[in-house]
């Protein structure tokens, strides 16, 4: 009996130690061996509790009283087990999540009005998705002096990263936002990264300073010093919130410090991210899954604006973006849809041929910059050409403010789901910095199911036919349709009154065959000064002209 004792001492001093201290357990026994329903139950939830394994220190003769009161102080002494973004660590015992915010791109230096309004959707969650904050440093335009940051000439970078003490600071000035601490104070937060908090605009893998943003980050979202987050090489998560029946999983993606230069068609994940998502989508079932990226994923716009604007998708990498939609397909995993920013509009868009069932992505993009913030007078231009930028996987309908369905003013993403309805009802939505939808569609949650697209193929006719049809795709004129009529439009000032008149009248006569060989002779004009501008910079080069 002496013998037993000291033994169980032992494990006293040693549980304490290293887990709890300054609170005795007591010794795990065989629950064979348990005399009480409350120890019993303690022993139960503790074991679905991965950051607690100490938490099962309960006796035989325990009084449950006692192992339910014991159970309780270790759940709420064990370091991070409510720290944010560890939603598993709450099991069957979490409340149910139904409303959720998100945002992006926000600048701590500029007025951030738009906290009173996510905090008035009431989320229980809020998940950033990268450009917390503006961490790297610019220079201004110049096209002639010593620093050159735009044109043919240009001879120095326009973005610089800033020093650790610069995104510290910068990481305390947003934190410290009035309506942003009111947030945290009422909802969990979580989130990832996108370039300007990891430290370099469009930077990828290539990035130095990688390892300091990453710390500075998870100081900034409440990561606890001992979380798996702060010794992996990146910042992908995954958080489980709810209980059993109504959960979400939600998976945070690093598309930054694995990833390859643009143009690379390499990797954006990298091949040990790669392998943890695959694990994740393979894992326990969930009625929701939310995959946050911080670049776009359905959306390719870049392959209709450029060579005028270019933005970062997974379309630019076009291998990662297939390999991740057959991943979701493979794990055979429904309740699968995609939340992005970065770029600083808001969009909603449809994709029908990745898995059974459509795929949505709902961009939220920013919190504080906004294309129509650039030049507020020229917020119309920005609207027309919007709704002339091809796109074929927009969601248009009647909820959309504008024509185009893209929003370019300051907005926030919310989703919200009724748990207690029957069917259960989903709602993706973008709204404005005083909380007004300005685009959204609602839809059954079984609508994201593989059994209820089961007689849906990939040559089905109509619409779901046309959500299969990627930019890149589009016949050529209609592709390029933006940069063309720019190029008239700016053509235009050129013609005297008598020539409109007469290039009116033969695009209405020979309408197709005249527009064809016009807009020929303009991307020849276009392949010429690109020419000419090449060949300038390599005589620059070699010459060292400066």
């Amino acid at each position: 009996m002496q013998r037993r004792r000291q033994r169980r001492q032992r494990r006293w001093r040693e549980l304490d130690r290293r887990y709890f201290p300054g609170l005795h357990l007591l010794i795990v026994h065989p629950p064979s061996r348990l005399r009480s329903p409350a120890s019993a139950a303690a022993v139960s939830i503790s074991r679905r509790l991965p950051l607690l394994p100490a938490a099962a220190a309960v006796t035989s003769d325990m009084r449950p009283s006692l192992a339910l009161s014991l159970l309780f102080l270790a759940l709420v002494s064990a370091p991070g087990a409510f720290s944010e973004g560890r939603g598993e660590a709450a099991g069957e015992e979490a409340r149910v999540v139904s409303r959720i915010a998100f945002g992006s791109c926000a600048n701590q230096s500029a007025p951030q009005p738009i906290w009173s309004a996510i905090s008035d959707f009431d989320p229980q969650l809020f998940i950033w998705l990268g450009d917390n904050i503006y961490g790297d440093n610019r220079r201004p335009f110049r096209v002639l002096g010593k620093e050159r940051t735009i044109g043919p000439w240009r001879n120095v970078p326009r973005f610089f990263p800033a020093s650790e003490k610069e995104l510290a600071e910068r990481y305390r000035l947003q934190k410290s936002n009035p309506g942003y601490s009111a947030l945290r104070r009422r909802a969990q937060v979580i989130g990832t990264w996108d370039d300007h908090d990891y430290g370099l605009n469009d930077a990828g893998k290539e990035f130095k300073g990688k390892n300091v943003s990453q710390k500075l980050l998870l100081d900034f979202l409440g990561e606890v010093p001992d979380s798996p987050r702060r010794k992996q090489a990146g910042v992908y998560a995954s958080n489980l919130f709810g209980p059993k029946g109504k959960q979400i999983k939600v998976i945070l993606l690093d598309t930054r410090y694995h990833r390859d230069p643009i143009r690379s068609d390499g990797t954006i994940l990298g091949e040990t991210q790669w392998a943890w998502l695959d694990m994740e989508l393979r894992g326990p079932a969930t009625p929701v899954t939310i995959i946050a990226s911080s670049i776009q994923v359905i959306s390719n716009l870049s392959a209709t604006t450029g060579p005028l604007i270019y933005m970062e998708c997974w379309g630019r990498f076009p291998m990662e973006k297939e390999r991740l939609y057959k991943l979701i397909e493979n794990s055979k995993r429904d309740g699968v849809f995609f939340i992005s920013g970065d770029v600083h509009f808001a969009e909603i868009t449809r994709y029908d041929c990745a898995t059974g069932y459509p795929l949505y992505d709902l961009t939220s993009s920013g919190l504080t910059q906004a294309v129509e913030k650039v030049v507020p007078s020229l917020a119309f231009l920005v609207r027309v050409a919007a709704w002339l930028t091809p796109t074929t996987m927009r969601v248009y309908n009647s909820e959309c403010r504008y024509k185009s369905c893209i929003y370019g003013k300051p907005n926030f993403g919310a989703i919200e789901i009724d748990w207690d309805a029957t069917p259960q009802m989903l709602r993706l939505e973008v709204r404005d910095e005083y909380g007004n939808p300005v685009t959204g569609l609602s839809m059954l949650l079984s609508n994201l199911q593989i059994s209820a697209h089961a007689n849906n193929t990939r040559k089905t006719a109509g619409r779901y036919q046309h959500d299969c049809i990627l930019e890149i795709n589009l016949p050529w004129i209609v592709r390029h349709r933006l940069v063309i009529l720019l190029f008239v439009f700016l053509a235009d000032f050129g013609f005297s009154c008598r020539e409109k008149t007469l290039l009116l009248f033969l695009l209405n006569l020979y309408r197709w065959h005249f527009f064809d060989i016009f807009q020929f002779l303009i991307i020849a004009f276009m392949v010429l000064l690109w020419m000419i501008i090449s060949l300038s910079k390599r005589f620059i080069r070699k010459f060292k002209v400066d």
